[in-house]
């Protein structure tokens, strides 16, 4: 591996030391579903969140609550020696993509067939920390008083 590439490759680690994500792929629910439950957490803080999904009655709520705690506990062995009350956890991101389309044959009159295409979805969850970027806002804006 060339000097170029090794140093764009350590960036990207190093970049994702400081990325707390889960994912779900193949979810066997139709994109257009989850979404409706995504949109209702995104940009939420994690308690809230994870209120919102407990007590919902939809399917999907019940795999993104359980999405949602393995982000925490992502965070939590990326920051040990953290407590999760003291840092403020919220939904960064959540989207919901289209995953594999299983097609199937139903009957129809007339000896006809038509499709029915059994959807899924890829779930990718990240959180972060409001503390810790208000830390670095800080820290940039002393740094620019300095100079």
């Amino acid at each position: 591996m060339g000097s170029r590439k090794r140093l764009a490759a350590e960036a990207r680690k190093e970049a994702k030391k400081n990325v707390y994500m889960a994912r779900l792929m193949d979810n066997p629910t139709s994109p257009r579903k989850t979404r409706i439950m995504a949109d209702l957490i995104r940009g939420k803080d994690v308690d809230y969140a994870l209120n919102v999904l407990k007590y919902s009655r939809k399917e999907s709520a019940e795999k993104l609550l359980k999405l949602l705690k393995s982000a925490i506990a992502n965070w939590q062995v990326k920051n040990e020696g953290a407590r999760l009350e003291d840092a403020h956890l919220y939904v960064k991101t959540i989207f919901v993509d289209g995953g594999r389309m299983l097609k199937r044959i139903r009957t129809a009159p007339q000896g006809r067939a038509n499709r029915i295409r059994k959807r899924s979805n890829h779930v990718t969850l990240i959180i972060d920390d409001r503390n810790a970027n208000n830390n670095n806002n800080i820290e940039i804006e002393e740094t620019k008083n300095i100079e």
